[in-house]
């Protein structure tokens, strides 16, 4: 029997403009999963929240929010603020939580701490995003590297963007983790193109979690 899917969750992606909020918002629907981005760093007109809440995900605050489109560590200090992973919390809720991080998780929140400190600091599991270009391969096995240098367990992985099978493989047989989904290409990432997707997530899921 497969194991229960955790209700705390954690999203990296393997770098930044991969995908990953719309990935996130598939899985938040696939798991009937609440939406938490701790830090928010770039336009607040238009948040990744926001982005989320459209598709009738449960959306809730978050810790910091930033203006600058820049490293969090940069733009809190733009502003004249500072980072403390301390006052980042896990809001209470009955429903799963997925939580997003901001790009890679070696992307630094302050002077001393990452995105992988975060992660450490919640204390949940892990879905990696990853995306197929020139350097991926490295780019994932160095995400997943570090997360299994830092004692963080990796549910799977999600593949998000055009497909490259090759590549796709070479990765899972390395790092022997699930596939938890295949993402392709959107023109626009509209709610039937997010639904459809929600019906193959959540079956590929199932195949290795209980829902």
């Amino acid at each position: 029997m497969n194991s229960p899917f955790p209700n705390r969750v954690f999203v990296t992606g393997i770098g930044t403009d991969i995908g990953k909020t719309v990935a996130t918002a598939i899985l938040c629907k696939a798991l009937s999963a609440d939406y938490w981005k701790p830090v928010q760093a770039g336009s607040l007109e238009q948040t990744d929240s926001d982005f989320v809440k459209s598709f009738g995900v449960q959306v809730h605050q978050e810790a910091y929010r930033l203006n600058t489109p820049a490293s969090p560590h940069h733009a809190a200090a733009l502003e004249g603020k500072a980072i403390d992973i301390e006052r980042i919390i896990i809001p209470e809720t009955s429903s799963r939580l997925l939580i997003e991080g901001a790009g890679g998780v070696m992307v630094p929140l302050n002077e001393q701490e990452l995105i992988l400190d975060l992660i450490v600091h919640l204390n949940v599991p892990v879905i990696v995003v990853s995306q197929n270009y020139l350097g991926s391969i490295n780019h994932t096995l160095l995400t997943c590297e570090m997360l299994n240098a830092a004692g963080v367990e990796i549910l799977g992985i999600v593949f998000n963007g055009a497909p490259s099978p090759s590549s796709e493989e070479w990765i899972l047989n390395f790092t022997d983790l699930n596939l938890l989904g295949n993402i392709p290409v959107a023109e626009e990432v509209s709610k039937e193109f997010v639904e459809a997707q929600v019906l193959k997530i959540r079956a590929q899921i199932e195949l290795y979690f209980s829902l």
